[in-house]
């Protein structure tokens, strides 16, 4: 009996970078590869794996269902290879000790979980005592001391402070709606049509702040019919037609609790990527635990 092909790196790598852009073209240029060799790789795993990994859409391309769990294993996957790869240069001998680091719900619910799992097979004997703040408070923490770093939105920060700041993720924001809204049927979405139509707006870490500054940019308002620090009742009032909103694709998922279908749509308008980083104190030197966690989140991370 003949034995399938092998699955490559290569395969799992265009296809991460498909599903982190939303569209071939743009994780060809991420990837520095041409269009079609996305496209043909994509093919091969759907036709390999047996299930289609991807809706093409006229705007893009959405993961499915199966291709969100397959994404999921994927990014495993990769991200496992890196940490062996770069495992010797971090451990020139064994670090033990802990390090004080204020995150918030952002960062908390959707970015770190992982990452904290691959540092702590890296390094066993490090502990992170992780405390869940608010922007201000993690700002206030690394200022005063009493944390060795944070990570929150730095696209929220004040830039004045004298901190040092990282980027670790840049994450596009996208408009979700249901999948039978009427803005579902246009080619191409602006602010100025979403404006006509109820708005979800999400307050939790400064949710609400960061959307108006940029609907305020373009000398508009959003119609808000409901506010929520809960991104599980976002989601379920979207997907239920309640209204729509704008979040970036970091907390993008495409069902709601109750399984009913989110979709995403790109905006014609600038807006604005949301940006999470990491913060430390200019004038302190950080300890060799804290600075080993520090390189370990910079190199564990594409931008």
């Amino acid at each position: 009996m003949a034995t399938k092909p092998d699955i490559s790196m290569r395969q799992l790598r265009y296809l991460v970078a498909a599903a982190e852009h939303g569209q071939f073209s743009q994780a060809a240029l991420k990837v520095h590869v041409s269009q079609s060799a996305i496209t043909t790789a994509v093919s091969q795993l759907e036709s390999l794996l047996g299930v289609q990994l991807f809706e093409r859409l006229p705007h893009g391309v959405q993961l499915t269902a199966e291709g969100h769990k397959f994404y999921q294993h994927a990014r495993h996957i990769l991200d496992t290879l890196q940490d062996a790869v770069a495992q010797p240069a971090f451990l020139s001998h064994s670090l033990s000790g802990s390090v004080r680091v204020g995150a918030s719900y952002t960062v908390l619910g959707y970015f770190l979980p992982m990452l904290l799992a691959r540092f702590k097979r890296s390094y066993p004997q490090v502990d992170i005592d992780l405390i869940d703040m608010d922007r201000p408070a993690i700002e206030q923490g690394v200022s005063g001391g009493s944390l060795d770093m944070g990570l929150t939105i730095i696209s929220n920060a004040d830039t004045d402070l004298p901190f040092e700041r990282h980027m670790l993720m840049r994450s596009r924001r996208q408009l979700w709606l249901s999948s039978d809204h009427p803005l579902m049927e246009m080619d191409t979405i602006r602010l100025t049509d979403v404006a006509q139509h109820g708005y979800i707006l999400g307050t939790v870490d400064e949710g609400e702040a960061s959307a108006l500054r940029y609907w305020r940019a373009a000398n508009m308002e959003p119609r808000v019919v409901f506010r929520t620090s809960s991104i599980e009742a976002l989601r379920g009032l979207v997907a239920h037609g309640f209204g729509v909103t704008i979040l970036s694709d970091m907390i993008y998922r495409p069902w709601s609790l109750e399984g009913r279908k989110i979709e995403a749509r790109p905006l014609a308008d600038a807006v604005p990527a949301m940006e999470l980083g990491l913060i430390w104190r200019t004038s302190a030197a950080l300890s060799p635990v804290a600075r080993a966690f520090q390189q370990f989140l910079i190199s564990a991370n594409v931008i």
